[in-house]
């Protein structure tokens, strides 16, 4: 038996749940293929900047999300303990709130919207476009599903990009990290800080309940493909060399250690079949904008399939949708890159200099660049 629909999403993340919440309430017959069982409460993005936020209201979630989040108000910039810039976001301000929560939100919606769409343990392993116009997709059990319409929703591993066999370029930008979260003793609940100290940059970003996530660059070569995790003990050591005065990390923190890195897929569509989120482009986790990237691609095609063709066939109305996203994405790379080299390691005059560039970069008219960059206006 093959199950027919208008359009299949392929991964049930952030994105990929936030763009079933769009269709589903323009009325379209859909199906969220998520190869996992099991929800994931692992650390990971809890930025939502205002274009995510919209998106977000769009879905009819944001209310939800507002009452949950933390609220980032200023980015505060210091060197060796000592202010050098403050960044107030004013109307433009930056949400926090954990990505299992802000998921939990959007199936709960989608649950709403359109009963028994989300199917859990279906994984894809063979995806085929037909002369006819449709999307045949076959999952690991033997079910087969024929779609108007695919979307790869599934991750920076993204199989549909796998089966498409579209290639994945690096772009510069790679480095390691360490985050953990803890009671926020800061006195700053309302703030970014971002520690540009000798040794690599310390970021701590406000959550929810009264906690903190602290997020250090780790030394030593950039670009591992692989890491062990960092132990509680030598997070805190490395806190405590940088700041001086370090967080206390709680005995129950998990500390997690990543490589961010940045890649892009060469197409965005291939047909009918499209890509969104990470499976169309790794933005570096610094900044914290590829959770609300994506979900500004999944508006880009929910809009473009709404002003397809009732009998569109070959895919051209998807051909504005991978312009649009490509070019976004493109400038998302290149803003992520710079946050990075600034808080890259730096000592002497290169030092100095970074210090001083911030100072700027904290005054009219710079100041307004920073903001746009920092609440990804233009993407």
């Amino acid at each position: 038996m093959t199950e027919r629909v208008e359009v299949a999403i392929v991964g049930a993340g952030a994105v990929g749940l936030l763009l079933g919440c769009l269709l589903a309430q323009r009325g379209v017959d859909l199906i969220v293929l998520e190869r996992r069982p099991a929800v994931s409460r692992a650390s990971r993005a809890i930025g939502i900047h205002p274009p995510g936020l919209a998106a977000l209201d769009a879905a009819g979630v944001g209310d939800a999300v507002r009452r949950e989040a933390a609220g980032v108000e200023v980015g505060i910039a210091l060197g060796g303990g000592r202010e050098l810039a403050r960044v107030p976001f004013g109307d433009r301000r930056i949400l926090s709130l954990p990505q299992h929560r802000t998921e939990a939100l959007l199936r709960e919606r989608l649950a709403q919207l359109a009963p028994g769409a989300l199917r859990t343990g279906a994984e894809l392993v063979g995806l085929q476009q037909s002369v006819s116009g449709q999307v045949e997709l076959e999952l690991a059990d033997g079910a087969r599903v024929a779609a108007r319409w695919a979307v790869g929703a599934d991750g920076v591993r993204s199989t549909v990009r796998r089966l498409l066999g579209i290639a994945w370029q690096p772009r510069p930008g790679v480095a390691a990290y360490a985050m953990a979260d803890a009671p926020d003793r800061t006195g700053a609940p309302g703030a970014a800080l971002l520690c540009l100290e000798p040794d690599g940059i310390v970021e701590s970003f406000p959550m929810p309940d009264g906690q903190r996530r602290w997020v250090a660059r780790l030394p030593g070569p950039s670009g591992p493909t692989r890491m062990e995790p960092l132990s509680l003990a030598a997070l805190q050591r490395l806190l405590r060399e940088r700041l001086g005065v370090a967080p206390e990390l709680p005995a129950a923190a998990k500390p997690s250690s990543f490589v961010a890195r940045q890649r892009v897929a060469t197409e965005f569509t291939r047909g009918r079949v499209a890509l969104v989120g990470d499976a169309a482009h790794e933005i570096s986790p610094i900044g914290g904008q590829g959770m609300s990237l994506g979900w500004l691609d999944a508006v880009a095609f929910d809009r473009a399939l709404a002003s397809a063709a009732p009998h569109e066939r070959d895919g051209a109305a998807l051909e504005g949708y991978a312009r649009e996203r490509g070019r976004a994405a493109a400038r998302a790379v290149r803003r992520a890159a710079w946050n990075m080299r600034m808080g890259a390691p730096a000592h002497g005059a290169a030092r100095v200099a970074r210090l001083a560039l911030v100072r700027i970069l904290g005054l009219p008219p710079a100041r307004s660049l920073l903001v746009s960059s920092f609440t990804m206006r233009g993407l």
